[in-house]
């Protein structure tokens, strides 16, 4: 299964692979190349970017803050960081919350700085969506009257998958798309902190009013990590150590050039004429909360299982056990994991985005017809690299409650180090299958 995944389904010069069962870490393996030109092979502890990963680490100190009575989430920005310029939109005078900033609805741009050209896509995207829908509502009405065969190909051919993984198949991934024609993915410049990192876009106008639509922003989570500095008092940095000194994710560090940091992968792109080449220099550090970490996939698993044990001990208080509490309060848990309207989840379409995680709901429409399981999960696209984490969270029933330990469920890491590659369809196939061997 292993190099096929590589090779075939990902097109990477190399990828690791990890996997976890409640708790426990029983698969992880790196294959192909952390270095092409010194024939490094992948391991388990090859460090790489995570990319918007980063996202939900960031979540954790912004809980952690707001547990502590620290940070009020429905508060305008500015209270913390007045630097940052109070907002109008169409003339009207509007507020950006840390909420809002979170679940990407504030209205802050993206690394596209042209409104129209974001407005059409979103367009076309909102299109491909609703041809979709209706062509399967078609194909079925056209099934109930038992319609002729070639007309059902008609409408098969007008739906279009809308998710980037279906095109990253399908084409050689490692183009540039979208994110990777913007120049500011690229930049080289280091900020000292993240209120200079500001200085980017606090003065641009905002794409929407807040709180009306969904635009995903990692510059938006720049202007959370100078929240997490004032609420704090700490540097974002040093904050963001300490968490990870506490979830023991001894290998996870931010991005930076100067440091030896053992086991760094390189990373790569394919140029215009589908060569291999090594991607150029970046500094990451204007966006380190929104996408600019490294860490391995046993780290991930590891913060993956603290998310899924605080997500779960509430559920287990009636056993006898005197469990340790969560790293985070189970309601903490539940309000990161709950869909926010007005979201949509870009690598996943049965999800919404919640807290710095995307979340499919349990759901079945039809008796003896497709279910949903309930998963959280994030990718992550960086210069050069691929990412996803997915926490499967076992179905618990009260029953059996008893006799059980948090943290239950199958928990999927997977980083690469190829830009452009779709892994979340990959690591939800992963994790239902470990499911399945669980339950047989």
């Amino acid at each position: 299964m292993g190099q096929s995944l590589q090779e075939d389904e990902v097109g990477a010069p190399g990828i690791v692979v990890g996997v976890s069962v409640d708790g426990k870490e029983v698969w992880s393996e790196g294959l192909g190349y952390a270095d092409v030109e010194n024939r490094v092979p992948c391991k388990p502890e090859t460090v790489m970017r995570i990319a918007s990963i980063s996202k939900s680490l960031t979540m954790v100190a912004l809980a952690k803050l707001w547990e502590a009575g620290k940070l009020d989430l429905d508060i305008p920005v500015q209270h913390y960081v007045p630097e940052f310029p109070e907002k109008e939109y169409e003339g009207e005078k509007v507020s950006v919350t840390t909420r809002l900033l979170i679940s990407h609805l504030s209205g802050i741009r993206h690394y596209e700085k042209d409104m129209k050209k974001v407005k059409e896509e979103k367009a076309y995207k909102a299109l491909i969506m609703m041809r979709g829908t209706l062509a399967s509502d078609q194909e079925k009405e056209f099934k109930e009257k038992g319609g002729k065969s070639h007309e059902k190909d008609d409408f098969v051919k007008a739906k279009t998958e809308p998710d980037s993984e279906a095109k990253s198949r399908n084409s050689k991934p490692g183009k540039k798309k979208n994110d990777f024609e913007q120049g500011e993915l690229y930049l080289k410049e280091k900020f000292e902190n993240s209120v200079e990192s500001l200085r980017l876009f606090k003065n641009d106008p905002l794409f929407f009013k807040p709180g009306s639509q969904f635009l995903y922003s990692t510059f938006g989570y720049t202007l959370l990590a100078a929240i997490v500095e004032r609420a704090s008092g700490y540097k974002y940095l040093d904050y963001m150590q300490k968490i990870f000194h506490d979830l023991d994710m001894l290998t996870t560090v931010q991005e930076e050039n100067e440091p030896v940091i053992y086991n760094r992968a390189r990373f790569y792109v394919y140029n215009k004429k589908q060569r291999l080449v090594n991607t150029p220099y970046v500094d990451n550090s204007y966006k380190w909360a929104g996408g600019g970490f490294l860490s391995t996939v046993g780290d991930l698993l590891k913060f993956g299982n603290a998310m899924l044990y605080s997500y779960q001990v509430g559920l287990f208080k009636n056993s006898n056990e005197n469990f340790l509490p969560g790293y985070l309060k189970p309601e903490t848990m539940v309000m990161m994991w709950t869909p926010v309207p007005n979201t949509e989840m870009s690598w996943d379409k049965d999800g919404k985005y919640a807290m710095a995680w995307g979340v499919v709901e349990k759901k079945q429409t039809y008796g003896s017809c497709r279910k949903q399981r309930h998963y959280a999960s994030h990718t992550g696209g960086a210069v050069g690299a691929s990412s996803v984490l997915l926490v499967l969270p076992e179905e618990v029933d009260t029953e059996t409650v008893n006799n059980k330990v948090p943290p239950r469920g199958i928990i999927v890491s997977i980083i690469c180090n190829m830009q452009s590659v779709g892994l979340n369809s990959t690591a939800l196939k992963i994790a239902l299958e470990f499911d399945k061997d669980r339950s047989d």
